[in-house]
């Protein structure tokens, strides 16, 4: 698994989506053998170097997850034009993306928990 964040040029913002990258991959157990983060822009590794590191570390399929709250440009063009890079290299692994963050399931109930949380 590959979260893709946008990216910043605030170090501390590039640092929290490692951390959570290294709570994501403690949950994830067996089910993913690698699991580490990427970034569209703005800091390293940019995605085809994030999905070819994992290739390089063994990797025969790589679920790239983006960490996004809409489906704009980034989800629906820039995601997919940086993913199709690196499929035209490596035709032989499984490369694929998965819905972005936004429009999971438990999005709304991780909202009202946030903000009851808050009062």
């Amino acid at each position: 698994m590959l979260l893709v964040a946008h990216g910043s040029r605030r170090a501390q913002s590039n640092e929290e989506i490692k951390l959570l990258t290294e709570k994501v991959s403690a949950l994830a157990g067996d089910n993913f053998d690698l699991v580490d983060c990427a970034f569209l822009e703005l800091a390293e590794p940019l995605i085809p170097d994030g999905i070819q590191a994992m290739i390089e570390r063994g990797a025969t399929s790589v679920l790239v997850v983006p960490y996004f709250l809409a489906k704009g440009a980034h989800v629906a063009s820039d995601i997919p034009e940086e993913v199709a890079k690196v499929v035209k290299l490596h035709p032989d692994v499984d490369i694929s993306i998965s819905q972005y963050f936004g429009a999971a399931e438990a999005v709304p109930e991780l909202l009202v928990k946030l903000a009851l949380s808050s009062e």
